[in-house]
């Protein structure tokens, strides 16, 4: 049974909002259509992180799914202050579900990506901060942390076509073992699972929350091994 509660999937015009937006990519453009990114994609967007949250609540009860623009729902105003690509706005919607104490960007959660020929389905930390990063890296070399996070991500992987992600630097950081077993993830400077398939079909159902609470089930492992790292850190 489904709890999407007011959820009856995104709408057929919220991707071809973007690739009409990708085509003309200006204020001017936006101001003209912004009725229609209201009715095609915020409102789908919020009534999607308020079922989805209740359904993930289930598994992860201190996740949060704050339908505000900066809390789950990510701004569609790029920020170009240090872009080379001045385009103002994103070509995607995209949502994230945080648990943990801290800034939301810095905690474990889930996240859902959409735009015109893909969506992708991830969970995790995408960058640590300075001070996590070491903690991250201390709980690798972990007599009982690093088995336990060995263990998270088979269990992951066996579960479908996943992906790990965020590795990043070349060499094992100063100070550690390079010959350690798990010196290839000391080479990380955040941690993921995640899935980028075609945009499916029920992306525009009710049961896109089924669809996605399936892969977030999967990648629930690394999230809790990440959300207790996280805690002790606290």
């Amino acid at each position: 049974m489904s709890d999407q509660t007011d959820f009856t999937g995104f709408p057929e015009g919220c991707l071809d909002f973007f690739k009409d937006l990708a085509r003309d990519n200006s204020k001017t453009w936006f101001d003209v259509h912004r009725r229609d990114y209201e009715e095609l994609v915020l409102e789908p967007a919020r009534r999607f992180v308020v079922a989805m949250g209740r359904r993930l609540k289930t598994i992860s009860p201190g996740v949060h799914a704050d339908p505000r623009a900066n809390q789950s729902l990510f701004r569609i105003n790029r920020d170009t202050r240090f872009s080379k690509d001045k385009t103002p706005y994103k070509t995607n919607v995209a949502v994230w579900f945080w648990e943990g104490s801290g800034p939301r960007m810095d905690c474990s959660g889930y996240y859902m990506h959409a735009e015109p020929s893909r969506i992708f389905l991830g969970a995790g930390i995408h960058c640590f901060s300075k001070n996590r990063l070491q903690t991250y890296r201390e709980a690798v070399v972990d007599a009982k942390q690093g088995p336990a996070l060995v263990r998270a991500l088979k269990r992951v992987e066996k579960a479908g076509p996943y992906t790990v992600g965020n590795r990043r630097y070349k060499k094992v950081p100063r100070g550690f073992d390079p010959e350690h077993k798990n010196a290839g993830l000391l080479l990380h400077d955040g941690l993921s699972v995640g899935l980028e398939t075609e945009v499916p079909d029920v992306f525009h159902q009710p049961e896109f929350v089924d669809y996605c609470f399936t892969h977030y089930q999967a990648f629930q492992p690394l999230h809790d091994w990440l959300l207790d790292m996280t805690e002790r850190e606290a």
